[in-house]
């Protein structure tokens, strides 16, 4: 016996419902007025994108994490200010990234660091190395302590 049509699209309604629930990075959790730990307060320094892109950019992309949430930074070309939550099992998400938007000849290179922050999923720090990967665990880029 085959079911009706519209049992049919009902169930493929529900099953595109749960799976459009289930799919996604879970949230970032804990309060942004008190973040804590080895990412927030120093000032990093761009290292590469990726795992080996070293960019060619007349000052050094930087930025810093405040305990209060809020990140600050250059990216080459512009500076740029967000917000910033840490959750469990070093998870970091950048929210509300706004730049400068100053002109300069090395633009695309500056938006591949505002883009690795957008991106950033989870750090793992190795000494004064920080390092950020994507939600499939890619390698984004490196950033250093500043001394």
């Amino acid at each position: 016996m085959r079911p009706s049509f519209r049992l049919l699209l009902s169930l493929t309604l529900l099953a595109l419902l749960l799976v459009g629930c289930a799919g996604g990075p879970a949230p970032v959790t804990g309060p942004a007025d008190s973040l804590s730990g080895p990412v927030v307060g120093p000032r990093w320094n761009l290292l590469l994108v990726g795992t080996s892109d070293r960019l060619d950019l007349p000052a050094t992309p930087w930025f810093e994490v405040a305990s209060d949430g809020r990140v600050s930074g250059h990216d080459g070309c512009n500076r740029f200010t967000g917000n910033v939550e840490l959750g469990p099992n070093n998870r970091i998400e950048f929210g509300q990234l706004a730049t400068t938007r100053m002109a300069c000849p090395h633009m695309a290179e500056a938006g591949q660091v505002t883009a690795m922050l957008d991106t950033a999923y989870r750090y793992l720090i190795d000494h004064d190395r920080l390092v950020f990967f994507g939600p499939d665990q890619r390698v984004l880029g490196g950033f250093r302590r500043a001394n």
